[in-house]
């Protein structure tokens, strides 16, 4: 004998009692089959909602009985049934009818006519299921649920009465000749001979009485999930079906938010040791979970992730309650008292302190009781008055291995502190089954996210990009990023995703990911950009690994990096601006990463694509101390001056490195020195030295009509009316065979900039094209520097100094 259950989404509307009918046809071939069928989806709150308006002496109980009796025979409309059936499924919401009215005509919904009323769901539902499988199959036979299960007389939650319904089962089993029995979850008898309703997870409980009577060798419960789950699948994209698993791993999860199973229900079965296994009615042929005595051992220490929302902490403490007997046994009697369930435990070793964890809907309660019972004690200060924390949510990590495991507690919290997830309280019992936290519920998702990463996926860690600046770095980094997302995801197992993307006009968000093929595209179709509309998505969407990545030169967009960094998001920076404000400003940003577990990441503020401040770091991570630093860092400038001879004009070469895109559009950025000046003023405060721009001694180069403000297009004139001036240091460092550079120094805690002449035994002779060079002088390398030589300018090294940033923090 075969028993199956089907839920409610299973039979939720004829589309899907179709679904049912073929698995029924089929699993027909190979045994007799007995059905347990739920009502239709949300039926039962629906019929409850009606008696409850009737109650209330509210009218509209009509409109939605009419809509009970409507969704019943449009369902056998849609499965075909005939006339007959349909005028048994009027007759039968008729009765119902008359017992709303008289609900509303005597003002009382008692628990005897809530259970008469909300049995009508199953009862039609069987009846509809049943006459539609007649038409597909023969030796289809429908059975009242209420002719074998006997309970007590405790209506909405009755008890069931074991033996005589075990003798029941087996009576009529013994001599049925049905290929398919349907019968009605949820609904029995008492002794009185009165309906009466299981409870919560009702029909569970129905199907799990006939598998344990006629010792059924599985139980099947059908649902609209393919099994019990890694993590809730809405949550956690990742997570997937748990193919084996133990009752006692099955009961915690299902405990802890996974609905597929309410174990209560099951306890026939698992006295047995009847196995339990969840199918998906819209996927029948995916394996599903198999629930067990032993579970699958081999599978891994965890089996699963799962949560429970809506909990509130109460924390009772005083110095009162330290070595005195009773406390806890009047606290949790306080609480048993107003039927409060509590969900969660915690005790300091000191006991100064008792935490408890109940669902949000009874916190007022729980907190009037424990009032009540402690106002001796709470008026003389020898215990505080309970504090309640709403907007919390239990986490909990399970499986029965984990006991045989060390370390599991220990990659859990830090997996969670890593992503700035707070915990307020933990607990574990002694079988080390479960471990559970309490924690805020808007942390929820990112929590689940990075605890299936850090158990379940070869610790491939997702990183969700937000980047501001799509201009020619910009592209160059999102084309980079989706030539390199294979290569990432596979050799370094990271999942690098762009979350949000936005330029000067428009933002797009995308949590799964935006399309990097058509991401232009769609950028020019997103939102208006609004700098706080921007941030407060992100902060809500409180990703794990949440990176903001800024392309940009806006000063707005710098000033708002403290933001990033108390939420815990990381930044990487190719803006200057942040690093080269005021010092103050550069030390709290600094402070703030660590503070808040955030990455604070620079290094194209000063070599582009260029090792150069990870390089600088190592040395002093190490202990070397930087005694001076000597170094071209203008790719722009260096440009400039290797390619300006006696043959070319100034203001020729200068618009040329803004056509290979060496310069910013404004090329006095530039030419000025200041962005020389931020660079050595970053490598300077990186070096450990408190430093300012203003300390910096910037020897400009240029004339002083090109110093005076004005457009671009007067800046280029005044380069052209000045072409003499430029010449002139030209042949004044030819005529000596020297080059000119662009160079930064610093040294015994002094930095200047300026155009320097070059002789051929310098390092910095022979540096072409947009190449930069930096010169490290330590008390390490204090005869010979360190040298660090390349391209430090251009698009496409920027970017891949960005991405190099971000694969940084990934594998970290």
């Amino acid at each position: 004998m075969q028993v199956l259950k089907f839920g409610g989404t299973s039979v939720a509307n004829a589309e899907n009692i179709n679904k049912v009918v073929d698995i029924l046809k089929n699993k027909s071939v190979e045994a007799p089959v007995i059905a347990v069928v739920s009502a239709l989806g949300g039926m039962t709150d629906t019929l409850q909602q009606a008696g409850e308006l009737a109650n209330a002496k509210d009218q509209q109980y009509i409109q939605l009985w009419e809509s009970i009796k409507e969704r019943h025979l449009e369902t056998a409309s849609q499965l075909g049934l005939g006339s007959e059936t349909k005028d048994e499924i009027n007759q039968r919401l008729n009765e119902l009818k008359e017992i709303y009215h008289g609900i509303f005509l005597i003002n009382e919904f008692t628990t005897k006519t809530r259970d008469k009323v909300l049995s009508y769901g199953e009862l039609l539902s069987a009846f509809i299921i049943s006459n539609c499988l007649k038409n597909e199959l023969d030796g289809t036979e429908l059975k009242d649920s209420r002719e074998l299960i006997v309970t007590d007389s405790n209506y909405t939650n009755a008890r069931v009465m074991d033996d005589v319904t075990s003798q029941n089962i087996r009576s009529y089993f013994k001599n049925s000749t049905a290929r398919v029995t349907l019968m009605p979850g949820f609904v029995s008898k008492s002794t009185e001979g009165e309906t009466t309703t299981l409870g919560r997870g009702g029909s569970d409980f129905s199907a799990a009485l006939m598998a344990a009577a006629l010792k059924a060798s599985v139980l099947e419960i059908w649902t609209d999930v393919s099994g019990m789950y890694t993590a809730n699948p809405k949550l956690v994209k990742q997570a997937f079906p748990i193919a084996e698993i133990s009752y006692h791993e099955a009961m915690e999860l299902s405990h802890f938010g996974a609905k597929v199973l309410y174990p209560p229900t099951i306890r026939p079965v698992l006295d047995l040791n009847i196995p339990i296994l969840i199918k998906n009615t819209f996927e029948p042929e995916a394996e599903g979970t198999l629930i067990n005595q032993s579970g699958k051992l081999d599978f891994g220490p965890v089996k699963g992730i799962s949560h429970l929302p809506n909990i509130s902490l109460i924390t009772l403490e005083g110095s009162g309650m330290v070595g005195i007997p009773g406390i806890s046994k009047r606290l949790f009697e306080a609480l048993a008292n107003e039927k409060i369930n509590i969900v969660l435990i915690t005790q300091a070793s000191s006991e100064h302190s008792i935490c408890i964890a109940v669902q949000s809907g009874d916190a007022q309660r729980a907190e009037e009781a424990i009032s009540n019972e402690f106002l001796f004690e709470i008026s003389l200060g020898k215990i505080n008055e309970a504090i309640v924390e709403h907007g919390q949510a239990i986490i909990a990590v399970i499986g029965d291995n984990m006991k045989n495991h060390q370390g599991i507690s220990g990659k859990m919290f830090s997996s969670l502190g890593k992503n700035n997830v707070n915990i307020r309280a933990i607990a574990q019992g002694a079988s080390e089954r479960n471990i559970s936290a309490v924690i805020q519920a808007r942390d929820v998702k990112k929590a689940l996210n990075t605890l299936h990463n850090r158990f379940f996926e070869k610790q491939r860690g997702t990183l969700n990009l937000f980047i501001v600046g799509t201009g020619n770095v910009g592209k160059r980094l999102l084309d980079q990023i989706a030539q390199q997302w294979e290569h990432l995801h596979d050799q370094l197992y990271l999942n690098v995703k762009v979350v949000g993307l936005s330029n000067s006009r428009t933002m797009i968000f995308d949590e799964e990911g935006i399309d990097l093929e058509n991401w232009e595209q769609l950028l020019s179709e997103g939102n208006k950009k609004d700098e706080e509309t921007w941030f407060n998505t992100i902060k809500e969407l409180n990703l794990q690994n949440s990176i903001f990545v800024d392309i940009t030169a806006n000063e707005e967009v710098a000033n708002s990096y403290s933001n990033y960094l108390r939420e815990s998001i990381s930044i990487i920076a190719c803006n200057k601006i942040a690093c080269s404000s005021q010092y103050s400003k550069y030390e709290q940003l600094k402070y703030l990463a660590r503070k808040y577990n955030a990455s604070f990441l620079f290094e194209t503020n000063v070599g582009a694509g260029l090792p150069v401040i990870n390089t600088l770091n190592n040395l002093v991570n190490s202990g070397d101390k930087i005694t001076s630093i000597e170094a071209v860092l203008s790719g722009s400038l260096n440009f400039i001056f290797n390619n300006f001879n006696a043959e070319t004009t100034f203001l020729d070469i200068v618009k040329k490195a803004g056509e290979e895109g060496y310069t910013e559009p404004d090329p006095r950025i530039d030419l000025s020195g200041v962005d020389v000046a931020r660079k050595i003023l970053i490598l300077a405060r990186e070096s450990g030295y408190t430093i300012d721009m203003e300390d910096i001694e910037n020897i400009s180069f240029l004339p002083d009509a090109s110093l005076q403000p004005g457009s671009v297009d007067q800046f280029y004139e005044s380069l052209k009316e000045e072409e003499a001036h430029f010449q002139k240091l030209y042949v004044e460092a030819a005529d000596k065979e020297n080059r000119l550079k662009y160079v930064a120094e610093f040294r015994d805690g002094v930095a200047k900039v300026g155009l320097q002449q070059i002789a051929k035994d310098h390092p910095f002779y022979n540096l072409d094209g947009k190449d930069n060079i930096v010169l490290f002088y330590t008390q390490r390398y204090s005869d010979q520097p360190l040298i660090i030589k390349g391209a430090g300018a251009g698009a496409e090294v920027t970017a891949s100094g960005l991405f190099g940033d971000i694969i940084s923090l990934g594998k970290n």
